[in-house]
C-alpha cells in the first residue's frame, strides 16, 4: 500500500522553468540560482550583523563618554562649591580674629564693671556661637604652640631668642589658623624659637 508521499514522480516530469530559461537537475540536487540566492542572503545578513556589531560598539562608547561627562560635571560641581565655602570661610575668618582680639583685651573679670559685664558676656556669647558653626562646617583651627613650624600648616613672621625652646619652635601665635577638613584654608601666623 502506497502512502500519498510516496507517490512515485512519473517519468514524464517537466524541468524547472526559469525567466532565464529551463534548469535540468537531478531530482535532490539544488537549483543553481536558488544557492546563489542563499548565499546573496547570507552575505547581506553577515553585512547587517556587522553594521549592527559597529553600531552597538558606537552606542557603548557614546554611553560610556556620557558617563565620563557626567561624572566629571559632578567633581566640578563639589570642587566649585567647596572653592565658594573656602571663600565664605576665609572672610568671615577676620571677624572672628576681632572678636579674640577684643576678648585678648577685655579686663579681668573681677575688674570689669557692672555696667561692661553684660558686653563682654555678649562678645564671648557671639565667639562660643562662631566656633560652634565653624566646627559644624568642618573647620578646625591649627594647632601651634609648642609644636615644631610646619610649612604645610605654619607661617613663620617672626624668630626669638627663647632659652626654654628648641630652635624651630613655636612660641607665640599671631594669627590662628584654619583647616576645613585636611585642607589649609588660613596658615597659622607664628613666631618661633632661634
Amino acid at each position: 500500500m502506497m502512502k500519498h508521499h510516496d507517490k512515485p514522480k512519473p517519468e514524464n516530469e517537466e524541468p524547472l522553468q526559469t525567466p532565464e530559461g529551463t534548469l535540468h537537475t537531478e531530482p535532490g540536487e539544488p537549483v543553481p540560482q536558488a544557492t546563489d540566492r542563499v548565499d546573496e542572503l547570507e552575505a547581506a545578513l553577515n553585512a547587517e550583523k556587522e553594521q549592527s556589531g559597529k553600531l552597538r560598539n558606537e552606542v557603548l562608547r557614546r554611553a560610556a563618554e556620557f558617563e565620563n561627562f557626567r561624572k566629571q560635571k559632578e567633581r566640578e560641581a563639589v570642587q566649585s562649591s567647596l572653592r565658594a565655602k573656602e571663600n565664605i570661610l576665609r572672610e568671615l575668618l577676620p571677624v572672628l580674629d576681632d572678636v579674640e582680639r577684643v576678648l585678648a583685651n577685655a579686663p579681668e573679670p573681677d575688674a570689669v564693671s557692672a555696667e561692661a559685664k553684660p558686653f563682654i558676656e555678649g562678645v564671648e556669647l557671639m565667639k562660643k556661637n562662631l566656633d560652634r558653626w565653624l566646627e559644624e562646617k568642618g573647620v578646625k583651627p591649627i594647632e601651634a604652640i609648642g609644636l615644631k613650624l610646619d610649612v604645610d600648616f605654619h607661617e613663620a613672621i617672626s624668630q626669638i631668642e627663647h632659652p626654654d625652646a628648641e630652635p624651630d619652635t613655636i612660641v607665640e601665635q599671631y594669627q590662628t589658623g584654619y583647616l576645613l577638613g585636611d585642607r589649609v584654608i588660613r596658615h597659622a601666623k607664628v613666631i618661633v624659637s632661634r
